[in-house]
């Protein structure tokens, strides 16, 4: 998979994931998935509407995960 996308949750980080990260993330992974750095054109809005879909995803994977051993803040 692409290595330049990060753990983005405790321990791995000291804290939670800003939304800067989890979108960079999404993003890198959708560029992985295209095969595409930047979309044409004509592609540009699926590319964007799967960014966001994917972010919102890892959103809520992200707060439903339970992390045993760790201190879990609100």
């Amino acid at each position: 998979m692409c290595r330049s996308i990060k753990t983005l949750r405790p321990p791995a980080i000291p804290e939670e994931a800003t939304e800067e990260e989890i979108r960079a993330a999404a993003l890198q992974f959708v560029r992985k998935v295209s095969g595409f750095r930047v979309p044409a054109a004509h592609n540009q809005e699926v590319f964007d509407r799967a960014v966001e879909e994917i972010t919102e995803a890892t959103v809520r994977l992200l707060d439903g995960l339970e992390v045993r051993g760790a201190v879990r803040t609100p």
